[in-house]
């Protein structure tokens, strides 16, 4: 990976945090970020390697309190968490498919979590000049493009997960005016997260995909804070 910097909006010397750092895309953008000779310091965190489980809200808390109480600030968050297989549960190809317990647990994962990661994390943002809170969204939980149906539980956390974004950033940007908060479309990326669900589909690397996301969120706005943005840097209909 290039060892030019990619977030020089944020100015020199900013401050990253990775929620999920263990997963493909997660990795990718810790090692992207260290290369990067404008950020000051990357941290992750995932469960893996730190018992940092999304899920349980007195784990984001206790996360969140350790920077909390050494002041510690950041430029940029992260959250690469989330999951298309849960325990060995695909997506859903009909509606007589649909299982509670599954559903559950998609939500738990992919919306809820990141809720508790805004509501804990948030706080840690920078306000001293731009500074941005991302979450890794799908364009299959966008309603509008939605046009071969199925996948009922995935797309419908998703969804969910714009929303809360949505609803975040506006009340977000009411104490950080200059925040950019938004879900982002990573595309097509080869890891093991789509369980070989993404068969026929045209895959990047998680470095390239990462690259995309980050000259993107690189490019945003405060005022377009609360988008849903693909990896190519174009708005996602809701």
């Amino acid at each position: 990976m290039p060892d030019t910097s990619v977030m020089t909006s944020l100015g020199g010397h900013y401050r990253a945090l990775v929620l999920g750092s263990s997963g493909g895309i997660g990795r990718a953008f810790v090692e992207r970020l260290r290369s990067d000779p404008a950020c000051a310091d990357v941290i992750g965190l995932s469960r893996s390697d730190d018992r940092f489980d999304v899920t349980k809200e007195e784990s984001v808390a206790a996360a969140a309190a350790r920077f909390t109480e050494a002041e510690r600030r950041f430029e940029l968050v992260i959250v690469a968490t989330g999951a298309l297989v849960i325990d060995g549960n695909g997506p859903e190809k009909t509606i007589k498919a649909i299982r509670a317990d599954v559903m559950a647990a998609q939500f738990a994962l992919n919306a809820i979590g990141p809720a508790l990661a805004i509501k804990h994390f948030a706080p840690l943002l920078s306000n001293e000049g731009k500074s941005v809170f991302t979450v890794l969204s799908a364009r299959v939980g966008s309603i509008g493009d939605n046009r071969l149906g199925g996948w009922i539980s995935y797309r419908s956390s998703k969804a969910a997960l714009n929303q809360i974004m949505r609803t975040s950033a506006i009340e977000i940007s009411r104490l950080r005016p200059k925040s950019v908060v938004v879900s982002l479309h990573p595309g097509s990326v080869d890891t093991g997260f789509s369980g070989g669900f993404s068969k026929g589909h045209d895959r990047v690397s998680p470095g390239e995909s990462v690259e995309n996301m980050l000259s993107v969120l690189d490019r945003l706005e405060p005022a377009q804070t609360g988008g849903f943005f693909a990896y190519d840097g174009q708005p996602v209909e809701w």
